[in-house]
């Protein structure tokens, strides 16, 4: 079976993050490529619009604390949205820090080749919308034979 160029496949916020995103920065417009020579002529860089849903894209930074290695605890999050999405508050964590946890809502995750010289595999990341993480604790998923009295 082939995958079509481009495909996107669903993927839940705790199977990209399972311990969360602490964003760097802040919602930026996602621009358009634009070469020095275009740029000497005048050239004005346009915001990208995702082929898929006609909408805007906006580019966030987000650090992985679950990440295995160096290259993969920065990720770029695309949000795909008409106006720019607002950031949850961030929380300040010691005099001078702060850092702003968020979710992503409505995930994809896209194949793609990625580095220079060094090839491997890599993902685009979209999501449809960005919210702050829910506080409190989880409820404890039940083990097998746990919850269950013998009759």
């Amino acid at each position: 079976m082939a995958v079509p160029y481009g495909t996107r496949f669903a993927a839940g916020f705790e199977q990209v993050f399972p311990s969360g995103a602490l964003m760097v920065g802040g919602v930026v417009p996602d621009m358009e490529y634009l070469s020095p020579e275009d740029r000497a002529r005048g050239k004005q860089a346009k915001q990208r619009i995702d082929e898929a849903t006609g909408l805007r894209q906006w580019k966030v930074v987000v650090t992985d604390p679950s990440a295995e290695k160096e290259r993969d605890a920065s990720v770029t999050v695309v949000i795909t949205a008409e106006v720019q999405p607002v950031p949850p508050s961030a929380v300040q964590v010691m005099p001078g820090v702060e850092v702003r946890p968020v979710v992503f809502e409505g995930l994809t995750v896209e194949p793609r080749v990625m580095g220079e010289r060094f090839k491997y595999q890599g993902f685009t990341i979209r999501a449809k919308g960005i919210t702050a993480p829910t506080t409190g604790t989880r409820k404890p998923t039940p083990q097998p034979g746990q919850g269950e009295k013998a009759a």
